[in-house]
């Protein structure tokens, strides 16, 4: 990973156009070869970014210090270096994944020896399914044969829904398994989570731990 402190400013182009004026910012290159702009605030989300697959070319001479970053759509993120702070690599090797509590492993488990209470004609392709960044926590199919990925939590925040959103950016470069559409599911999700799921296209399910354990009835909302 590739850390750069730097006053700059950031114009993109794409399906529309967006500027960010000079101020210092942090700047991260990551292995995979994504690219985000990051201020002092909003938590970790960025100010803007270009996901992978894309290319970075640093400008030399008359374009020294200025930074293109073009996606495989040719959309482009520019970054205009003033000042450079701060510039430093790390090898960070490969990330062993998230270690699920007992309470979401368990769930993960037990939906996935009972997928059917998604649906009628649901069938498990694996728990566990290995991507890039890591496991998708169960893939499956629905009844008319659609790859769905899901991704389990006890409490289920916005940072979820963002890792599920990076797996299906993933699983959808897989003729084999594309389209694939995604499904989060927790025992309790938050406002802000349900709202960011429905924009990204993504399906929500509130888990009934004493239903899928057989103790109550058994069935799912689905929303």
């Amino acid at each position: 990973m590739r850390l750069v402190i730097a006053r700059c400013s950031v114009d993109y182009a794409g399906r529309l156009t967006a500027h960010l004026p000079s101020a210092p910012r942090l700047i991260l290159v990551k292995a995979d070869g994504s690219v985000s702009i990051h201020a002092d605030d909003r938590a970790y989300k960025p100010l803007n970014w270009m996901s992978p697959p894309c290319t970075l070319k640093e400008g030399t001479g008359d374009e020294d210090g200025v930074w293109t970053v073009i996606n495989k759509a040719g959309e482009k993120l520019i970054i205009t270096m003033e000042e450079v702070l701060h510039d430093s690599s790390h090898e960070l090797g490969v990330d062993p994944g998230l270690i699920k509590d007992g309470v979401e492993a368990h769930l993960q488990e037990l939906l996935a020896d009972r997928i059917e209470t998604l649906g009628d004609g649901y069938t498990l392709i694996r728990r566990e399914y290995m991507t890039a960044i890591g496991p998708v926590d169960i893939l499956c199919r629905d009844a008319e044969g659609q790859t769905v990925a899901i991704e389990i939590k006890r409490r289920g925040e916005i940072d979820g829904v963002e890792q599920l959103t990076r797996y299906l950016e993933l699983l959808n470069r897989d003729p084999h398994l594309a389209p694939v559409r995604g499904i989060f599911a927790a025992q309790e999700i938050k406002p802000q989570a349900k709202v960011l799921a429905t924009d990204r296209g993504i399906g929500y399910t509130i888990l009934d731990y004493n239903a899928l354990r057989g103790i109550e009835d058994d069935k799912l909302r689905l929303f």
